[in-house]
């Protein structure tokens, strides 16, 4: 049974990931052909980076769900707001809820309670349940978030009006890779690996979570219940996540490398840079990437991890070792996010860890405030 939950799961895997690069391909091709219409640019170019988007979304979903089964989710553990977890969560699948017709009802009886937990997975955890929601109710629906202080611990609840479930389903709702039946009419895509996610992030923040559901065609309800913090439910005065805005242009007096394997990776992020103003040269390879260095002394380098024959850590390092550069800002550009991960990145001498895909805004920033 576990085997063949696996294959299909591999089936559906090819089938989720060719959905985004269909129109990523169509829009390549659109853009050659209509590179003198700026507003056909501009539309296509939403097209690509929603679907980016999605797209990352998968991969992030997998990424997830392999650190979880081997033990390695690492919580970033901190005590604020658990209205600012609701408003974010609601904020992540609001077009989705719009775009489907439904109407979200608000039921929260939280004050000021506090939530000590990993902000970013408590998010996940509700954004998921309520995606879900959002998928699995017919176009026009009526749902229900829910939250409530009570024996100690925040109680959210997520109720919907949708297809349900039917009694084999819901006994095995947060199993792995598991999706119920597919059909024509009910195939709502995604992994089939979300609930299984938000059991394990649950779990870790010390709480649980249960599906009910009175059957198919009467909608279904996920409780997830979550200990507060022992000192009550005061919130204390931290903001958000600072997560910066759009980044002016850089002044031009910046020389940026860029080294990465990847072509057409290094070759749009130098296009990226130079819009914005600054001077950038790009390498294929770290040999290359370090005499380039020697040439041009740039200010700051933005180094692929996964580099061949020599990787970008060791690359940092024998950058630094040159006579010249000892103080140029490094900038790690990896698909690994995990606090270990940039714990390696920090001890071999970078500045700054971006994980790939790079969101443009948080680079764009970055680069503002070392021009500065």
């Amino acid at each position: 049974e576990a085997d063949r939950r696996k294959d299909e799961f591999l089936a559906m895997l090819a089938h989720e990931l060719r959905n985004p690069l269909a129109p990523i391909a169509t829009a390549a091709s659109l853009l050659a052909m209509a590179a003198h219409d700026p507003a056909r640019v501009r539309q296509v170019g939403a097209v690509i980076s929603r679907q980016t988007a999605h797209m990352t979304g998968l991969i992030d979903d997998l990424m997830d769900v392999s650190r979880v089964t081997r033990g390695l989710v690492s919580l970033d553990l901190h005590t604020g707001p658990l209205s600012q977890v609701i408003d974010d969560a609601v904020e992540q699948v609001r077009s989705l809820i719009d775009g489907r017709g439904h109407r979200l009802e608000l039921q929260l009886a939280i004050g000021t309670a506090a939530i000590h937990g990993d902000r970013k997975r408590l998010v996940q955890v509700l954004a998921n349940i309520l995606g879900n929601a959002a998928r699995y109710t017919p176009a026009g629906g009526h749902i229900v978030l829910a939250a409530r202080i009570e024996h100690g611990s925040a109680v959210l609840e997520v109720r919907d009006n949708g297809i349900g479930m039917a009694p084999e389903l819901l006994a095995n709702a947060f199993e792995l890779f598991h999706q119920g039946k597919r059909s024509a009419d009910r195939n709502q895509g995604g992994l089939g690996i979300g609930l299984a996610l938000v059991r394990s992030l649950v779990e870790l923040h010390g709480g649980s979570v249960r599906a009910a559901s009175d059957g198919e065609g009467r909608g279904s309800s996920f409780t997830v219940t979550l200990p507060l913090p022992d000192r009550g439910a005061a919130a204390p005065g931290q903001a958000g996540d600072g997560t910066p805005q759009a980044a002016a242009a850089g002044t031009g007096a910046l020389r940026v490398l860029v080294v990465d394997d990847n072509t057409d990776a290094a070759e749009l992020l130098a296009m990226f840079l130079g819009l914005l103003g600054y001077e950038v040269s790009v390498e294929f390879g770290a040999a290359a990437g370090l005499e380039r260095a020697r040439q041009i002394m740039p200010h700051v380098c933005l180094l692929d991890i996964g580099l061949p024959m020599m990787d970008g850590k060791e690359l940092a390092r024998r950058l630094r070792r040159l006579p010249g550069l000892e103080r140029v800002r490094l900038a790690a550009m990896t698909g690994y996010g995990q606090p270990h991960d940039k714990r390696e990145t920090d001890a071999a001498g970078f500045d700054a860890h971006f994980v790939k895909p790079v969101e443009p805004d948080l680079l764009a920033a970055w680069l503002a405030a070392v021009d500065r």
